[in-house]
């Protein structure tokens, strides 16, 4: 392994014993079939599990729902992109001609991806406590500064509640165009209330525009209160 990647080891406090895991984890799908998507599918599942355990341990007096919030903001892709680019992964990520003319080794998905797989990387290469750990001290600082009364509901979440509090149909959500290239779509998306209500929003995923959706309803729906 070259000095680059013994930095990056060094970074992320584990020193590989099979150091092609690592590599493979930097592997961008754009490259060919060898890439890191299955080892993003584990890291997710393991990352969710240490963050809801730690979660479970710290806040013995929450509710499901307080931990799903913590939880959310935690293991989001905005976060884990951010912990990404702590760590410079863009700097060691292997991509396909497309995705480096595109600028892939900065886009949130990809830096969040390989982040995910590097987790799995290290829980393959040795265990689930040592991999426990990292995660521990990666968001070390981001545990130490949520608790169940600054995680604030998110927009459809916000939606749903109102809805139900008053006894009315939940809205319902439809994706009525996706544009672009599959690196870089664009979704639009109606929410529709039984009121007759309509409102449609884009993001870069679906997620985003139905929880932009939900904020325009929202919104219009104070300004009548």
């Amino acid at each position: 392994m070259t000095a680059t990647f013994s930095r990056l080891m060094k970074q992320i406090g584990y020193c590989f014993k099979d150091e092609s895991l690592l590599l493979n984890a930097l592997t961008h799908r754009s490259v060919g079939q060898h890439n890191n998507e299955r080892l993003e599918f584990l890291g997710d599942a393991i990352l969710g599990m240490v963050i809801a355990d730690e979660l479970f341990q710290r806040f013995p007096e929450s509710s499901e729902g307080e931990m799903s919030r913590l939880r959310a903001s935690l293991v989001k892709g905005e976060t884990l992109s951010e912990l990404a680019r702590d760590l410079s992964l863009g700097d060691y990520l292997k991509l396909g001609p497309g995705e480096l003319k595109s600028g892939g080794f900065r886009r949130d998905s990809i830096l969040a991806d390989a982040f995910e797989a590097i987790l799995a990387a290290v829980y393959l290469d040795s265990d689930l406590e040592t991999c426990r750990n990292l995660i521990l001290r990666q968001l070390e600082s981001r545990l130490d500064s949520v608790s169940p009364d600054t995680v604030t509901k998110d927009p459809k979440t916000q939606l749903q509640e109102y809805m139900q509090a008053r006894h009315l149909s939940l809205p319902v959500y439809d994706v009525i165009n996706v544009a672009g290239k599959a690196h870089a779509q664009t979704f639009t998306v109606e929410c529709r209330l039984e009121s007759g209500d309509v409102v449609t929003a884009i993001g870069s995923s679906r997620r985003k525009a139905e929880q932009a959706a939900a904020s325009q309803l929202l919104e219009k729906m104070n300004g009548f209160e």
